[in-house]
């Protein structure tokens, strides 16, 4: 085959006119080719046929749309692809090129060189020889969106691959782009979209985490967080982090670095946007959410956080409703580890009594919903079964608040509140349902839902839900209230009898069947002549 650039040989008008239109017929069809068909187009019509006319016809808007979309769909086969490493001439033309379809196909065909052609060494050095990872970094920054994403996709591709990473990150640090340096000379948007690229590599392995943390990559994000005169590229900033901190080793890298006390910062800034605090806020949460979180971080800058957080809750009825719920959303995040519940219930902030006060609170729907799931992930309904319950000062501090909560409403006891959520909306009782999983395994929350037969003929009632959600998370209320007793003095309670036969029916039956029994059908003897009979008569 011709290398893709060298000239190919003129072509009759007639010849042009029927390779376009099989040209067309192959990129209209819309599932991927096998590589038998891509194989016989090939065979009539070569790639240097297909790459002339790209050349030749360049300035034909059809011809260049019909040439890109044939030409996709042949790279997207494995036989297609298969010819690329001797193409990177072509792709490096077309990274190169001000046409948007050329462009957009060179970045697909990087994706595609990298995926199917078989041989990664073989595309590691077409990279390196076509300087094809620069280009891509240049269609990242400058190119429109649709461009940019696929060339961050092709990058991407590039990490995953044996020696790829190498591309990106050089292991003497010499000799590829930094894109340090790049950032530093980008524009707002450019900037946001080398962050992009960074939490994408993130998330590849631990390998490229560490070598972005190596490279200090990550200070990038605390330049574009720290400077919030221009909200929009804070909260993009903030958006991509977002995306990067719900991967399971980014807390040990990024706890190493000042992020956490920045967003901090954020949250604390009351001239920051209301949603800039909110999203900072989760980000919070999330680089909390792991057990490890807390031995890789001064527990000052813990502290400084919960302060932040119990800022924000008691501000003013009248604040951002979202920014609330955020707040709320962060601390059941941050409950969900032992460690993490224990120290939100013990903390001289005392924050853990927004959850549950708000719990119980029917103001604000929103808020409410949010409460009732972080309180549940506080009381270890997440967690394993060994980890449900906390140390004993943490579990006296929560049973304190529930009984005060309680004592503060109308409803005076922790029963009637626990009863009051169940007898609410579907989305709220689902809810309500995961708080008592978490909270029966407290001896005082079990006799406090076994004191309320109400609440045992609610969460053991079959017709009570009506979705899959609602159905299985009622049973599981009853599988763990079932469970708390068979550990518990209270079994042998003669007062308790029908309740725990209810419960043991309920969790028997499962979470989807009703109480009415199926009619099976029965066989009908009758004699041959009652049946010539009803046959006649039919």
């Amino acid at each position: 085959m011709e290398p893709a650039l060298e000239p190919a040989p003129a072509m009759e008008p007639r010849e042009l006119d029927a390779m376009l239109r099989a040209a067309a017929d192959l990129a209209s069809y819309p599932g991927t080719h096998g590589d038998d068909t891509v194989r016989q187009f090939l065979e009539k019509f070569p790639l240097s046929k297909l790459l002339g006319a790209l050349q030749s016809e360049a300035d034909v808007p059809e011809t260049n749309e019909t040439v890109t979309a044939c030409l996709d769909k042949i790279f997207s086969s494995s036989y297609g692809a298969s010819f690329l490493p001797s193409y990177g001439a072509f792709i490096q033309a077309g990274l190169l090129t001000n046409s948007k379809n050329i462009r957009q196909l060179a970045c697909k065909a990087v994706i595609y060189l990298l995926d199917m052609a078989g041989d990664s060494s073989a595309a590691v050095d077409t990279f390196v020889q076509h300087n094809l990872y620069s280009l891509l970094i240049n269609c990242l920054t400058e190119g429109d969106e649709e461009i940019s994403a696929t060339a961050l996709d092709g990058i991407k591709h590039l990490a995953e691959i044996p020696k790829g990473i190498d591309i990106i990150f050089p292991p003497n640090g010499q000799g590829s782009v930094q894109l340090d340096k790049v950032a530093a000379q980008s524009s707002s948007l450019a900037r946001i979209r080398i962050l992009s690229l960074i939490a994408k590599l993130f998330a590849v392995s631990s390998y490229t985490a560490t070598a972005i943390r190596d490279s200090n990559l990550l200070s990038l994000f605390e330049y574009e967080i720290k400077d919030r005169r221009d909200m929009l590229k804070t909260l993009s900033a903030l958006e991509v982090l977002y995306e990067l901190v719900q991967h399971p080793h980014s807390n040990l890298f990024l706890l190493k670095t000042n992020l956490l006390q920045l967003i901090t910062d954020t949250i604390n800034d009351s001239l920051a946007d209301s949603i800039v605090r909110s999203r900072a806020v989760l980000i919070s949460g999330r680089l909390l959410s792991s057990a490890d979180a807390f031995t890789a971080i001064d527990q000052s800058c813990i502290t400084n956080l919960l302060v932040a957080i119990d800022k924000v809750l008691k501000m003013e009825e009248s604040q951002d409703s979202d920014e609330t719920e955020s707040a709320l959303e962060a601390l059941g995040l941050i409950g969900t580890t032992s460690v993490g519940a224990c120290l939100l219930l013990t903390d001289s902030s005392n924050v853990a009594r927004h959850v549950v006060e708000a719990s119980f609170n029917r103001q604000g729907r929103g808020k409410q919903l949010a409460s009732l799931h972080a309180f549940g992930s506080i009381c270890g309904v997440d967690r394993q079964e060994d980890q449900i319950k906390l140390d004993k000062q943490a579990e006296e501090h929560l049973k304190r608040l529930v009984y005060t909560t309680a004592r503060s409403s109308p409803k005076l006891t922790p029963s009637a509140l626990l009863l009051s959520v169940l007898q609410q909306d579907p989305d709220i009782r689902i809810a309500g349902y995961r708080l008592i999983s978490g909270l029966v395994a407290r001896e005082w929350c079990l006799m406090e839902v076994c004191s309320k037969s109400d609440i045992i003929s609610l969460v053991t009632d079959p017709k009570m839900e009506m979705t899959k959600l609602g159905m299985e998370a009622r049973h599981d209320c009853c599988v763990a209230i079932s469970k708390a007793l068979s550990s518990s003095h209270l079994l042998h309670e003669p007062s308790l009898y029908e309740l725990i036969e209810k419960l043991n029916e309920a969790v028997s039956r499962g979470p989807y069947l009703s109480e009415r029994k199926r009619v099976e059908s029965q066989p009908v003897v009758v004699t041959a002549d009652r049946a010539v009979s009803d046959e006649k008569q039919s």
